[in-house]
């Protein structure tokens, strides 16, 4: 069996209940006071709950949701499988660039942290596609990196998504419940 370093088990536990922190805080402009604090916090839980419901549907819902995110990502961190995320997102910024100068630097920095063999952040993506996205550096465009986030996508999908649907994280999300202190 696989020995997890005691930090990075701390490091989980700190991930979870700042997540769960951010999820089931008051929206700013709250009323104050424990009755009024109470009745907030169970109208965000009811609304959360709503629309963790939601992301079971649909993979992009859950993508383009700053909490849906939020837990997805800590939930990757848990399991110490976040780099296609981050990839994905850092793809998402780097559409955004404008500057055809910034685009060439982002571009080549993003394959150095995720796309090249042995990044320290390496994204799970076949060999051809790791290749053309070698290639398309010589003229980087918006679209250089779009093959392999569509494979980074995919495997999220298909793998992590699903096995964050089945995570008593998510499931406490669903109920409406703070999630589990334990990792």
């Amino acid at each position: 069996m696989c020995r997890i370093p005691a930090s990075c088990l701390e490091r989980a536990k700190g991930f979870r209940a700042r997540l769960e922190s951010w999820l089931h805080r008051p929206e700013p402009g709250a009323e104050t006071g424990s009755a009024a604090l109470s009745g907030k916090l169970s109208r965000n839980r009811g609304k959360l709950s709503e629309e963790a419901l939601g992301w079971q549907d649909c993979f992009d819902q859950l993508l383009h949701n700053p909490r849906g995110l939020a837990a997805f990502r800590a939930f990757l961190k848990t399991e110490f499988s976040e780099e296609n995320l981050e990839f994905w997102l850092a793809c998402e910024d780097f559409k955004r660039t404008r500057s055809a100068a910034k685009l060439a630097s982002r571009a080549h920095s993003i394959f150095e942290e995720f796309v090249r063999i042995e990044a320290p952040r390496e994204v799970n993506i076949d060999h051809e596609t790791r290749e053309l996205t070698r290639r398309n550096l010589e003229a980087a465009t918006a679209a250089c990196f779009d093959q392999a986030q569509g494979q980074a996508r995919a495997l999220m999908e298909k793998d992590s998504f699903r096995r964050f649907l089945r995570s008593p994280a998510y499931l406490a999300l669903l109920a409406g419940a703070p999630q589990p202190s334990h990792a």
